[in-house]
C-alpha cells in the first residue's frame, strides 16, 4: 500500500496560532497562502468570533481552521476529494474541535440542498473548473453575511446585486475579495 504524500499548513492566528496541520498533496489543492490569510483575517478581525462559517471547497481547510482558531462558533467544511476530507476530520480530531463538521461530497450539491444561513462564507474553488459561478448562484445568504472569494484574475464572475464588495486585492494570478450581503432593495 502506498502512503499518500502530505504537506503542511500553519495556522497564523488565534488559539491554535503556529500549529501545523497536514493536508494531502492532491492535484488542484492550493491552500490560501499565509500572507493572503493574514490579510483576509485582518479584514475579518471583528466578524469571525461567534460566526457560523462555511468553508466550501475546503481543500486543506486553511480558511476554516483559521476561523475556528479565531473563535468562530461553528465551521462546516465541504470537500469532495476523499483523502482531503479524511485529513480534515483527522485535523479536527487533533485540535479537539467539536464545533465543526466535514461533508465529503460535491460542494455545489450541498449548497443547492442546504440553504442554511451562514454569517461567513469562504469560496475558493479549484481554478479552471468553472465552479465559482454555480457556487455563487447557489448561495442563499441573509443580509449582513460576509463572503470571501478567491478566483483567477481572468475570471469575471457575476455577483448578486445585493452583494457589496468591501475589500479587494489582486496578484498576477488571482484576486481575493470580500463582500457583504446587503438587504434586497424594496420593490
Amino acid at each position: 500500500m502506498s502512503k499518500i504524500q502530505s504537506q503542511q499548513l500553519r495556522i497564523i492566528g488565534g488559539q491554535w496560532r503556529s500549529r501545523r496541520l497536514r493536508f494531502p498533496a492532491v492535484d488542484g489543492l492550493r491552500p490560501t497562502m499565509d500572507r493572503v490569510r493574514e490579510t483576509v483575517f485582518n479584514w475579518l478581525q471583528y466578524d469571525v468570533e461567534g460566526a457560523r462559517a462555511l468553508d466550501a471547497f475546503a481543500g486543506s481547510g486553511a480558511l476554516g481552521f483559521e476561523a475556528l482558531s479565531r473563535g468562530a462558533k461553528e465551521v462546516i467544511f465541504l470537500e469532495k476529494h476523499p483523502n482531503a476530507a479524511l485529513q480534515l476530520r483527522e485535523n479536527l480530531e487533533i485540535l479537539q474541535a467539536r464545533n465543526a463538521q466535514v461533508w465529503a461530497g460535491d460542494a455545489l450539491l450541498w449548497l443547492q440542498q442546504n440553504p442554511e444561513p451562514f454569517d461567513l462564507v469562504f469560496l475558493d474553488p479549484p481554478f479552471g473548473k468553472d465552479l465559482l459561478q454555480p457556487a455563487i448562484d447557489a448561495l442563499r445568504l441573509l443580509p449582513g453575511a460576509l463572503v470571501y472569494i478567491e478566483h483567477e484574475v481572468r475570471l469575471q464572475p457575476l455577483f448578486p446585486a445585493n452583494w457589496q464588495e468591501i475589500k479587494h486585492k489582486e496578484t498576477k494570478e488571482f484576486c481575493f475579495r470580500l463582500f457583504e450581503v446587503m438587504a434586497d432593495p424594496e420593490p
